[in-house]
């Protein structure tokens, strides 16, 4: 009996000590692969968020890019009214517009009998003013983008869309909203270094099931808010639902009536 249980007991220290080691080195392992499965999760998780990022600003500038297109299409051709509303006086004045694509533009004024034969042409990043009272033919400056138009809260930029609300601005999703009952996207337009635009700011919202430019706020170079257009009144014109009028804050308001369109 002396004999066997000395050389019992240490067998069974022995098995002890593998089992403890076994034991340790599972729980080990699993501590190990519970980092990993975390770390991997968290390295996941940071792609999907860049990843995501990245297609919400591009998903962005491919709305304004076709919100863009489906107003302008490859041409058109447009009767159009606007009607000044002044607290003490009121005038409208009729035009004729032409355009094919963003870089060719024409404005003929018809009404009232005064500015009749007046026009603008844009020429890509030129602006040319007929004006036959005096038999010339003007350049405007970059300068004058920002002056009053016929009288209007809209500028010469507004009128002939100098600058390009896809190639002069970046574009970045604000929070959405609801205008007139309608489901909007809120795209924030920054002007690019040496962009030739006006603007500091530019907030467009957008449909989101027909992609029409609805409400635009304008900010200076100092974030203050200089002038609001907003589209309604909207109407199908040659298969397109779109806008028929525009106007902005102060109650100068335009009425258009898209003659032709093409895509």
């Amino acid at each position: 009996m002396s004999n066997t249980t000395p050389s019992s007991l240490p067998i069974k220290n022995s098995r002890s000590n593998t089992d403890s080691n076994s034991l340790w080195s599972l729980l080990m392992e699993s501590t190990y692969l519970d980092q990993t499965i975390v770390r991997a999760s968290i390295i996941t998780l940071l792609l999907m968020l860049a990843l995501s990022s990245f297609t919400k600003a591009q998903t962005a500038t491919e709305i304004i890019q076709q919100m863009d297109q489906k107003f302008r299409g490859e041409s058109s051709e447009s009767e159009i009214t606007m009607t000044i509303i002044r607290p003490n006086w009121e005038r409208s004045v009729s035009m004729k517009s032409w355009s094919k694509g963003s870089d060719y533009s024409l404005i003929y004024i018809t009404a009232p009998a005064r500015d009749e034969g007046v026009a603008y042409l844009k020429r890509e990043n030129e602006i040319w003013n007929w004006m036959p009272s005096i038999g010339r033919t003007v350049k405007l400056p970059p300068s004058m983008m920002m002056q009053s138009w016929m009288g209007s809260d809209f500028t010469n930029d507004d009128l002939v869309r100098e600058s390009s609300v896809v190639i002069d601005y970046t574009h970045e999703f604000a929070a959405d909203s609801t205008i007139d009952g309608m489901d909007c996207y809120k795209i924030m337009l920054t002007p690019k270094p040496d962009a030739p635009v006006v603007w500091g700011r530019v907030d467009i919202w957008v449909t989101k099931d027909e992609l029409i430019q609805l409400l635009t706020n304008f900010y200076d170079e100092d974030g203050y808010l200089i002038n609001v257009m907003k589209s309604s009144d909207l109407k199908e014109f040659d298969g397109r639902l779109l806008a028929s009028k525009c106007g902005d804050a102060d109650g100068s308001m335009w009425s258009w009536l898209p003659m032709c369109l093409s895509f």
